[in-house]
């Protein structure tokens, strides 16, 4: 099968043929346009005037609207939108919220990297119904191939407004006319534009093994956006049209907002009021005529479409009238603050949206944007406060994206442990670096250094410079960064797991997500293969979700697994059977396990919203694990959690319990679920299919969730919180009991406490400080052990030596260590210094 860029490559010269077909050609026809080609790149493009280049700004002469904008319309950033989705609401589209930059409802990727990301894979498809049709969005969107041109170009971002222009038509409604001249309309009412001044591309596209034309427009070297028309699907057979026809049009939000102002740079255009107060903190001043003489030709400095940078900057230089490094110095102090700009608010949107930085996954790109904003500051030495920069971004975009403001003192808090994280790495590493600087630093060495320690290439070339030693850092380090991390994500992608041949078989009709208490059913065996038994419906729940499988039986044979492949639910008997095919099956599932189970999968959701009430509304299920004996919970979260919020934790669950509230679960559309609860009902990963199950604890929590639930919050008994444990950078792990689980917990927790108390000769309830004062004792004989002297036993109050290194403490020991961390912090000291020094003492 051919690649997505063989595809585009291919389609686009077939495109190139036949125009008239392809793309709106009788509209341009109608306003004036010729079609040409660009003497130097090739591209065919319209165009109303007598020129003979595209509008690509390498093939034009740059950014050429920069203190000479031919718009007539003048919008600030706020404006842009306010302007857009009013004349596209009049044109017969509906203006939607964004989606959260988190992309919860897809288990491809972690953010949203284009507004169309909204809709994949399910109204893309055609499977659901898209929210409105036509619509418009706004849509923040995150991607970081572009790191080290932020700042420098005046053009790229990691986040940006993609603003969408969406249309989901089955053939004989498509209209492509209609959506090229909304448009072009779009061009010439909303920026003020006349058709002199915009050029159209002619370009194709392809991906998930779909292609179509797609129509890019400019004016005075900027793209301004690009109106995309997934139209046909590759196919074994050949390529066909698709059952459904999608418009795709992704336009910058800043660009656009940008080119109306004409002003030196985006970044002053975007967040305007950020720049002014960052340069009123640095005191940075702009030098506005080199800057005019410059940002025409920042775009060449583009690191992913150059060689050999050094050679471009003496290019660009040559252009300005400036000497390289007379240029060089103010321009990258300025790309550093804009730097600095732009990544604070990226981090505002992503963290708002719950993400958190961290080493894998789309965290760690935040926290490579984090620590460069940091390096920045430090490199300058400037005295700026990232929270303070998010509550300003917060405030602008107050308008457009009011929610931004409701988070402010979270992300407050994970900035600061993340740049205490920054500062200890510092601190650390700086022995390490010192003897690096010795040796011959390279960029796969920097990488490493980055990418295993945190250490950024600034930290590493500071230290450089103070021996005497200069490192060069690849204009691209960031972009490098990202694709070694993605290479590395794919290393550890999960192997496919084989699969039954299940070619014929009908799904399996689910029931168990009618009643959890229902336990007695009958049904028709569809097929046997060895001690596997499919019915063609069933109330066994299989394993997913975290919840473990019922056990049970049917016709009398042990059912002792129960797992889904696709649609189809298989039970495996302890042994081979005799069972046969259409022979009808009375089965009984163990009522005692389905309902600890399905008090451990409510409970999960109890601990889930009692943990986002006492942490913060970052808290986001990770994963989960129900089982028999205890069950455990996996939450983002930037720190590790103390027993004291681990308490409040508890209390806030087991309040939830003694409130009864009822627990609805029912079936919704997809579109419905989402617009309805928000796309936080996707907790713990995607969730497949046209119908959505959604179980709402009323006020509480609501989540999109297969598994077994009680009927009301009452039933899952009493919560108790076991212990927490950070598993890797950002989810730190509960484990809990509920119900009779829970009780047997503190059953046993008597017991420990009880046989402690009996060996120590105290009551219970003197536990803590008859362990503290052994604790005390216990230091002295380990002093005396590393110096070698004899134990004082009047000193320690001992009956005799023997006593000591006897059997009590060692007994005490092994009991106290099933104790749960949190219940008594003297004993677990007390343990951590026993075991250390144990064989010390016994010699």
């Amino acid at each position: 099968m051919p690649t997505d860029k063989e595809i585009k490559k291919e389609f686009k010269a077939k495109a190139s043929k036949e125009p008239d077909k392809y793309y709106a050609t009788s509209v341009l026809k109608a306003e004036g346009f010729e079609r040409k080609k660009c003497i130097k790149c090739g591209t065919f493009y319209w165009s109303t005037e007598n020129d003979d280049v595209c509008g690509n700004p390498a093939c034009s002469g740059g950014f050429r609207f920069i203190g000479n904008t031919p718009a007539t319309k003048k919008l600030d950033y706020i404006g842009i939108w306010k302007e857009f989705s009013g004349l596209f609401k009049k044109w017969g589209y509906t203006p939607i919220k964004r989606y959260p930059v988190v992309a919860r409802w897809r288990d491809d990727t972690d953010f949203v990297q284009a507004s169309i990301y909204d809709f994949q894979p399910y109204v893309v498809s055609g499977a659901v119904e898209p929210p409105a049709n036509p619509l418009v969005v706004p849509q923040p969107v995150l991607r970081f191939n572009d790191i080290d041109n932020v700042g420098i170009t005046g053009s790229h971002y990691c986040c940006f407004v993609m603003i969408g222009q969406h249309a989901f038509m089955k053939p004989k409604d498509w209209n492509q006319a209609k959506y090229f001249t909304d448009i072009h309309n779009w061009l010439k009412q909303g920026l003020g534009l006349k058709n002199e001044e915009i050029k159209f591309h002619e370009d194709a596209w392809a991906g998930g093994g779909n292609f179509g034309p797609c129509m890019e427009y400019f004016s005075r070297g900027l793209e301004l956006g690009n109106q995309v028309y997934m139209m046909y699907e590759q196919t074994p057979s050949g390529n066909k049209e698709l059952d459904l026809k999608v418009l795709d049009m992704g336009m910058g939000h800043e660009r656009n907002a940008w080119f109306t102002q004409g002003k030196s740079t985006s970044y002053e255009t975007t967040f305007p009021t950020v720049v002014q107060k960052l340069k009123s903190i640095t005191g940075v001043k702009t030098d506005e005529h080199m800057m005019h003489k410059f940002l025409p030709y920042s775009s060449y400095l583009n690191v992913d479409e150059v060689d050999d940078i050094n050679k471009t900057w003496n290019e660009v230089a040559k252009k300005t009238g400036y000497g390289v490094n007379e240029l060089r110095a103010p321009v990258l102090e300025h790309a550093a603050l804009y730097s600095i700009a732009e990544h604070s608010r990226a981090l505002l949107v992503a963290l708002s949206d719950g993400a958190l930085p961290s080493n894998v996954g789309g965290g760690y790109n935040l926290r490579v944007i984090l620590r460069r904003a940091l390096s920045f500051i430090d490199k300058y030495k400037w005295d700026i406060y990232l929270p303070e920069v998010c509550r300003l971004h917060a405030d602008y975009l107050k308008p457009l994206f009011p929610e931004l403001s409701e988070n402010l003192d979270e992300v407050e808090k994970i900035l600061e442990v993340e740049k205490s994280k920054y500062e200890a790495t510092k601190q650390k590493t700086g022995s390490m670096i010192s003897k690096l600087v010795k040796e011959e630093i390279d960029d796969k060495k920097l990488l490493l250094l980055y990418d295993s320690y945190g250490i950024t290439p600034e930290i590493v070339r500071e230290e450089s410079l103070k021996s005497g030693k200069k490192i060069n850092v690849p204009e691209n380090f960031y972009a490098k960064v990202a694709e070694l991390h993605e290479k590395k994500e794919q290393e550890h992608a999960t192997k496919r797991e084989e699969k039954l041949d299940l070619e014929g078989i009908p799904d399996t009709k689910a029931l168990y997500f009618e009643d959890y208490a229902k336990t007695k059913f009958k049904a028709r065996i569809v097929k046997v293969i060895d001690n596997k038994i499919i019915l063609d419906q069933t109330y066994f729940y299989p394993t997913s979700g975290g919840q473990l499988h019922d056990t049970g039986t049917i016709n009398g044979e042990e059912v002792t697994d129960v797992f889904k492949q696709g649609g189809i639910i298989v039970h495996v008997l302890h042994e081979s059977t005799k069972l046969k095919e259409n022979q009808s099956a009375e089965c009984e599932i163990d009522l005692d396990r389905r309902l600890q189970l399905a008090k451990h999968h409510t409970s999960t959701h109890i601990v889930n919203a009692a943990a986002r009430k006492v942490l913060g509304n970052h808290i986001n299920q990770a994963g989960a694990k129900k089982d028999i004996d205890k069950a455990t919970i996996d939450l983002t979260h930037y720190q590790s959690i103390s027993d004291e919020e681990l308490q409040k934790i508890e209390e806030e669950a087991n309040k939830l319990v003694k409130k009864s509230l009822h627990v609805h679960s029912s079936f919704l559309p997809r579109t419905e679920a989402e617009q309805t609860y928000g796309m936080n009902i996707y907790q713990g990963g995607a969730v497949p299919g046209k119908l959505l199950r959604i179980v709402n604890i009323e006020g509480v929590d609501v989540e999109a969730c297969g598994g077994t639930h009680l009927k009301n919050t009452s039933e899952a008994g009493e919560i108790k919180i076991l212990k927490a444990s950070k598993i890797s950078d950002g989810i730190v792990r509960l484990y809990f009991t509920a119900g009779e689980a829970a009780q047997k917990e503190k059953h046993g927790e008597r017991q420990i406490l009880e046989e402690a108390a009996r060996l120590l000769n105290v009551e219970a309830s003197q536990l803590p400080s008859r362990v503290a004062e052994l604790f005390e004792k216990w230091k002295l004989a380990r002093k005396a052990v590393e110096k070698k002297k004899d134990i004082d036993v009047k000193e320690l109050n001992l009956r005799s030596k023997e006593e000591f290194k006897g059997n009590v403490l060692d007994k005490v020991a092994e009991i106290l260590k099933t104790q749960p961390e949190h219940v008594v912090k003297t004993i677990k000291r007390f343990l951590n210094e026993m075991e250390e020094y144990k064989k010390k003492i016994k010699k």
